[in-house]
C-alpha cells in the first residue's frame, strides 16, 4: 500500500499539476483579475443565476404543424397519382375539415390509388399509423391524420426546432446556453451574459423558410389586388408592398425549390449596386434542381419567398448552373448577416413566438459569488484548524489535499467546459465536506490500528486499506445518485449533479491516493517510531 513506483509518482504529480494549471484562469476570473492573453484561457462558464443574462420562453404554433402535414400530403398524393402507370386521374383535391380528400375520375381505380398512397400513410418508419384511409361514396378517398401521427409530427418538429435554436445562438458567439423543451410545444432558452435579448429574439423569431417558386403570369391585377390567385396557384404578399406597387403576386403552388438544400449562406455585397445581399450555395441535389428550374424557364420570373413573403421576383435571364444564387431585398448589412446565419442554421419547422421574456442582472450573481467565497474560506479555515489540531501532521496532509481537491474540481470543470450555477456551488461545497470525511475515516482507522499494537508502517497500511473500502462504498452511492440526477435532471438539478460527480472523483483521488503517496514519502524518509494521532 505504501509502495509507489517512480512512474506512478510522476503520473499522479503530472495529473495534479495539469488540473491545477487548468483551474488558474477560472480563479483569476472569479477574483476579477486579468489572465494573460498569451496563455490558454479555458474558463468555467457562469450560469444565468451567477452571470446574469436573458431568459426567453418560446411557444410553437402546433396548428401550423397540422396544416403543413395536410399540405405536404396533398402534394405527395398528387405527385404519386400523376406518376402512376397508367396515370390515375383525380378531381379537385381539398384539405378542408382537417383531412385530405379527393374524387377519383374512375371508381375502378380505387385499389390502384390505395396501392400508390399506402406508403405515405406510415411515413415515420416506426409502423405507427399516421393516416387513416377511407373510401366514401365509391370513388372519394379521404385521408385523416391520426392523433398519434399528429403527436409524432409535433414532437419531431419541436426536436428539430431545439437544434435550430441552438445553432443560431451558437452563431451569436454566446457560450453555454440552456435550451430545453418544456411540455409539448414550448422551449426555454437561457443565455448567460447576454444583457439585451433584442438580438436574440430577432434571431429566434425568424423561421427562415426559403422557397423559390415560378410566378403565375396569368394572374389578373384586379384579382391580385384582392388576394386571389388562379387555380393551381397561391397568392403570396410582398415583404414591402410599397416597393412593388402591389400587395403581392401569384406563384405556382407546386414545384419550385426549398431552402433546406442549402450548404452555405453568407452576407456579401452586390457588385453592381453595392447593396447588401445574401449569397447562397446549394448542395449537389439542390444545385441540379435549381439548374433545371432556371434552364426550363428562361425569360420567366420566379419569386424568392422568405417566411411566406416575397422578397423579389427577378426574371431568369439565363440558366444558373453553378449551384449558387443571390438573395436581395433591400437588406441592411446587419439584416443580411442575420438572415445568412438563420439560413445556415436551417429553417425552423414551426413558427415560434415569445410568450415570456426577462433579463437577469449580474448583481445577484456577483453577491452570491462573493458570499459563497466568504463562506467557503471561513468554513475551509475552520476545517483546516480542526484537522491540524486533531491529527497533527496527518491533518496538514489532509488540508493540502483539500486545497488540491478544490483546484482540481475547478480544473476539470474548465476543461469540460461546464457551467457553474448557484446549485453547482452547493454541490461544490458538499464535495469539500466529503473530502474531509474521507481523511477523518483514514486517520481514525490508523489510530485504531496503533491502539491495537500494530507498528507504524503496518498501522498506516491497514488504515488506508480498510478505510478505503468504506470510502469507496459510501461514495459509490453518491455517484449513482449524481449520475441519475445528471441524466434525468435539467437546469439547476443537472448543474448540481455534475459538480457533485466531479467532486466525488477528485476528493477520493486526493484523500486516498495523493495523501497516501505523501505519507509514504514521509515514512520512508523519517522512519518515525510513533505517530502523533
Amino acid at each position: 500500500m505504501l509502495e509507489f513506483s517512480r512512474w506512478k509518482q510522476i503520473f499522479y504529480w503530472g495529473l495534479t499539476a495539469i488540473l491545477i494549471a487548468a483551474a488558474l484562469p477560472s480563479m483569476f476570473n472569479l477574483g476579477s483579475l486579468d489572465w494573460p492573453k498569451a496563455l490558454p484561457s479555458q474558463k468555467i462558464n457562469l450560469g444565468l443565476d451567477l452571470a446574469g443574462g436573458s431568459h426567453i420562453l418560446l411557444e410553437a404554433d402546433a396548428d401550423q404543424v397540422r396544416r403543413q402535414r395536410l399540405d405536404n400530403m396533398e402534394e405527395d398524393v398528387q405527385n404519386r397519382l400523376r406518376r402512376a402507370d397508367p396515370q390515375i386521374r383525380i378531381g379537385d383535391i381539398s384539405t378542408r375539415d382537417g383531412n385530405v380528400n379527393f374524387l377519383l375520375a374512375e371508381a375502378s381505380q380505387v385499389d390502384k390509388a390505395r396501392a400508390q398512397i399506402e406508403p405515405l400513410l406510415n411515413s415515420n418508419g416506426a409502423g405507427t399509423r399516421e393516416w387513416d384511409f377511407q373510401v366514401v361514396e365509391g370513388n372519394r378517398i379521404v385521408l385523416t391524420p391520426t392523433a398519434k401521427g399528429i403527436d409524432t409530427a409535433i414532437g419531431q418538429a419541436m426536436d428539430t426546432a431545439v437544434e435550430v435554436v441552438r445553432k443560431r445562438i451558437d452563431a451569436l458567439g454566446t457560450r453555454e446556453p440552456t435550451i430545453i423543451r418544456q411540455g409539448a410545444d414550448r422551449i426555454v432558452v437561457q443565455v448567460p451574459g447576454l444583457k439585451d435579448p433584442g438580438a436574440l429574439k430577432a434571431q429566434l423569431g425568424q423561421t427562415a423558410k426559403l422557397e423559390f417558386k415560378l410566378v403565375d403570369q396569368t394572374a389578373l391585377a384586379d384579382d391580385l389586388a384582392k388576394g386571389i390567385a388562379p387555380p393551381g396557384s397561391q397568392f403570396v404578399p410582398y415583404a414591402d408592398p410599397s416597393k412593388f406597387g402591389s400587395p403581392g403576386i401569384a406563384v405556382k403552388r407546386y414545384g419550385g425549390i426549398k431552402g433546406d438544400q442549402l450548404t452555405n449562406a453568407v452576407q456579401s455585397n452586390d457588385q453592381q449596386t453595392n447593396q447588401a445581399v445574401v449569397s447562397i450555395t446549394f448542395d449537389q441535389q439542390g444545385g441540379s434542381k435549381f439548374a433545371k428550374l432556371t434552364s426550363e424557364n428562361v425569360n420567366k420570373p420566379f419569386a424568392i419567398i422568405l417566411d411566406g413573403k416575397v422578397l423579389s421576383a427577378p426574371n431568369i435571364n439565363e440558366p444558373i448552373l453553378g449551384g449558387s444564387a443571390q438573395i436581395s431585398g433591400g437588406f441592411t448589412v446587419e439584416g443580411a448577416n442575420q438572415l445568412a446565419i438563420n439560413l445556415r442554421s436551417g429553417a425552423l419547422p414551426v413558427d415560434l413566438k415569445v410568450v415570456e421574456e426577462r433579463t437577469v442582472g449580474p448583481d445577484l450573481g456577483a453577491e452570491s459569488i462573493r458570499k459563497g467565497l466568504i463562506a467557503f474560506m471561513v468554513g475551509t479555515a475552520a476545517l483546516m484548524a480542526f484537522m491540524i489540531a486533531t491529527y497533527g501532521r496527518f491533518g496538514i496532509y489532509a488540508n493540502v489535499g483539500l486545497i488540491v481537491n478544490t483546484l482540481m474540481i475547478l480544473g476539470v470543470m474548465a476543461i469540460a467546459n461546464t457551467t457553474l450555477t448557484l446549485p453547482g456551488i452547493a454541490g461544490f461545497v458538499l464535495t469539500i465536506g466529503a473530502a474531509v470525511d474521507a481523511n477523518v475515516l483514514i486517520n481514525e482507522r490508523i489510530r485504531e490500528e496503533r491502539a491495537r499494537g500494530r507498528r507504524v508502517i503496518q498501522a498506516i497500511e491497514t488504515g488506508y486499506k480498510e478505510a478505503s473500502r468504506a470510502i469507496f462504498d459510501a461514495n459509490m452511492t453518491n455517484v449513482i445518485a449524481a449520475v441519475l440526477m445528471a441524466y434525468f435532471g435539467t437546469g439547476p438539478i443537472r448543474g448540481f449533479a455534475i459538480v457533485l460527480l466531479i467532486g466525488i472523483v477528485t476528493s477520493v483521488f486526493t484523500a486516498v491516493t495523493l495523501t497516501r503517496m505523501w505519507v509514504a514519502g514521509w515514512v520512508r524518509k523519517a522512519r518515525p517510531a510513533d505517530l502523533n494521532l
